[in-house]
C-alpha cells in the first residue's frame, strides 16, 4: 500500500498546507473521517503511532491465532435503515467486507443465578427475560419499546453532524417527528427510563449491566439515545462479525481511502500540534518532520489533545469545564486465550458476561466480558482450537511502579483469577489451554497510545443525558476531535457516527 510502511519527510519548507485535512491516529472514527472527506475530493493525510490501522478495532497474530485488540461484540453492520453505519462508512470508498451474524448477542451468568441469553429475536429476549421476572411483564415490555422509539427517530433520518445549520434544518423539515423525539430523550438517561415503569431491584441491577457492558457506567449515567440506539439495533441490524477478524474493518477502511487518493503513514507518531495565531495548521511528528493541512482531527482522547499534543496552558475553558464532568473510563485487564476446541460444547454462544456479586460490577477487575470469535470464524485459530479473549475493567494505578518482575507477577496471577473464574462456565479451561497472553493497562496505553490506557470519557456523576457530549469542532481554530471523547460517545458504531458528523462538518467548512 502506497505510503504506509514508513512516516515520509515532507520537503515543504514553508508554513503553506498540503493537505486539506492532518488526522491523527487511525482509530475507527479517524479513519471515517478521513474516508467521508476522501471520497468527497479532500486531499487527506492519516498518522498513525503504529504499525497497522484501527487502534482498538486492531488485531495481532501469535503462533496460527488472530486476536482482536478490543471487543468482538459489532454494531453497525446492517443491510437497512441508516444507523447501519460501518457498512455505510465500507460502501463510501468503494469497498465490501463480508460478516457473519450472530443470533445472541450475550450470554449473561449474573448473580442470584440469573443466567440468560439476550438473542437477536426480540419477543424471543423478551420471553426470556419475561420468565425470569413475571412481575414486571408490563414493565420490561415499555422500558425496552420505549428503546425502541428511540432507535426509530434515529433510524429514519441521515446521521450527519449536529453541528451544520443546514442539515439540521433539512433533516427537521424531512422527519419532524422523529427529531421532536430525540429532542425530548437528549436530556434524559436509561437508568430513569427503568425506573419508570420497573420496581424490582435486581431486574433493574440486570439493566444496569445490560448499561454496564458498552458503556462502562450503570443505567442512571448512561444516556438514553445511546440506550435506546444500542438495546434495539442488537434485533435491528444485528450482531454481525467481520469475516477475517475485527482488524479487517479499518483494513479495508485504508484500502478504500487510498483508493479514494488518500494517504496514511505508518510509525508517524503525531507529538504537537502547531499553531499560527491560535488556529491548528499543522502537526509534528516525533522525528521532527512537520506537516500542514487546513483542517487538523485529532483521533486521540481529548487528554491526549489538550493536554500533550497542545500546551496544557492553551487549553480552553470548555475543555476545563468538560473535564469536571467528565472522568477516564477505566482501562482493561485483557486475557488472550488459545484454548483446545472441545472445551466448548455444542451450542456455546459468542460472547458472555460473568458477575459473581452485584456489588462488584464496576469494581476494579469485577465484570468479566468473554468472547471465543472463533465460533463464527473458526479461520482465526488452528484447526480443532478456539480463541477465548477475556477482558475485565482495571485501573492504570494497579499496575504502576512495579519493578519488571513483579510486573510480571501480578500479570499472571491476575490471569490465574481470571481462569478460576472462567472455569464457571467453562469448566476444564485450565486443561485446555494452548496459549495465553495478558495485557493491561500499561499494554493498552503503549499500543493504542490513549491516557492510561482509558477506553474513553464516562461521567463523573449524573449528567442530563448527552447535552454535555461535545462535538467534533473545538474552541481552537481548525482543530476538530473525533472518536469516544465526542458526540455520541463510546462504542465502534457510536465512534463511526462521530466520524461521519466530523467529516460532513469540516466538508462543509471546506467547501466541499
Amino acid at each position: 500500500m502506497r505510503g504506509t510502511l514508513t512516516a515520509i519527510a515532507s520537503k515543504n519548507k514553508t508554513n503553506s498546507p498540503n493537505y486539506d485535512v492532518i488526522v491523527i491516529g487511525s482509530g475507527m472514527g479517524g479513519l471515517v473521517t478521513a474516508t467521508q472527506l476522501a471520497a468527497k475530493g479532500a486531499k487527506v493525510l492519516v498518522l498513525e503511532k503504529y504499525l497497522i490501522p484501527g487502534g482498538s478495532a486492531g488485531y495481532f497474530e501469535r503462533e496460527g491465532y488472530r486476536f482482536d485488540v478490543g471487543a468482538s461484540m459489532i454494531f453497525g453492520f446492517g443491510t437497512q435503515g441508516t444507523t447501519n453505519l460501518l457498512t455505510r462508512a465500507l460502501e463510501a470508498v468503494n469497498v465490501s467486507l463480508e460478516t457473519i451474524p450472530d443470533p445472541v448477542q450475550i450470554h449473561y451468568h449474573l448473580p442470584q443465578g440469573l443466567d440468560l441469553k439476550v438473542h437477536r429475536d426480540y419477543e424471543k429476549f423478551l420471553e426470556e427475560l419475561i420468565a425470569k421476572f413475571p412481575q414486571e411483564k408490563a414493565g420490561i415490555r415499555r422500558f425496552y419499546d420505549e428503546c425502541w422509539q428511540v432507535f426509530n427517530c434515529l433510524n429514519a433520518m441521515e446521521l450527519l453532524s449536529l453541528e451544520e445549520p443546514r442539515y439540521l434544518m433539512r433533516v427537521f423539515f424531512q422527519h419532524p417527528f422523529a427529531c421532536l423525539g430525540l429532542v425530548k430523550y437528549l436530556p434524559q438517561n436509561a437508568g430513569d427510563i427503568a425506573r419508570r415503569y420497573i420496581r424490582d431491584p435486581e431486574l433493574l441491577k440486570f439493566i444496569d449491566m445490560e448499561c454496564y457492558c458498552w458503556s462502562v457506567v450503570p443505567a442512571d449515567r448512561t444516556p438514553m439515545i445511546n440506550a435506546g440506539m444500542v438495546f434495539s439495533d442488537r434485533h435491528y441490524g444485528g450482531i454481525n462479525y467481520p469475516k477475517g477478524g475485527v482488524g479487517q474493518i479499518p483494513q479495508k477502511l485504508v484500502e478504500g481511502l487510498e483508493k479514494a487518493g488518500g494517504e496514511i503513514h505508518y510509525k508517524a507518531r503525531v507529538t504537537k500540534i502547531l499553531l499560527e495565531k491560535g488556529k491548528a495548521v499543522g502537526v509534528q511528528l516525533a522525528n521532527g518532520q512537520q506537516f500542514y493541512a487546513k483542517r487538523i482531527v485529532s483521533n486521540a482522547t481529548r487528554w491526549d489533545t489538550f493536554e500533550k499534543l497542545l500546551p496544557p496552558e492553551m487549553m480552553p475553558k470548555s475543555e476545563q469545564k468538560w473535564q469536571q464532568r467528565y472522568q477516564k473510563s477505566p482501562s482493561f485487564l485483557s486475557l488472550h486465550l488459545g484454548v483446545k476446541a472441545d472445551l466448548l460444547p455444542p451450542g456455546t454462544e459468542c460472547h458472555h458476561i460473568l458477575l459473581e456479586d452485584w456489588d462488584n460490577m464496576e469494581a476494579e477487575q469485577g465484570t468479566i466480558f468473554v468472547s471465543i470469535p472463533t465460533l463464527l470464524d473458526p479461520s482465526l485459530a488452528p484447526p480443532d482450537h478456539h480463541i477465548i479473549h477475556t477482558f475485565t475493567p482495571s485501573w492504570i494505578e494497579q499496575w504502576q511502579g512495579l519493578s519488571p518482575q513483579n510486573y510480571q507477577k501480578q500479570k499472571d496471577e491476575a490471569a490465574s483469577r481470571l481462569i478460576e473464574r472462567l472455569e464457571r462456565i467453562f469448566p476444564g479451561l485450565n486443561q485446555a489451554l494452548d496459549y495465553e497472553e495478558v495485557g493491561t493497562p500499561r499494554t493498552h496505553r503503549r499500543f493504542l497510545g490513549r491516557d492510561g490506557g482509558t477506553y474513553g470519557p464516562i461521567p463523573g456523576r449524573k449528567l442530563a443525558g448527552l447535552l454535555g457530549m461535545p462535538f467534533n469542532r473545538t474552541a481552537i481554530a481548525g482543530l476538530y476531535c473525533v472518536g469516544d471523547s465526542t458526540f455520541p460517545g463510546q462504542g465502534l458504531n457510536a465512534v463511526a457516527f462521530s466520524g461521519f458528523a466530523c467529516g460532513h462538518r469540516i466538508a462543509v467548512d471546506l467547501g466541499l
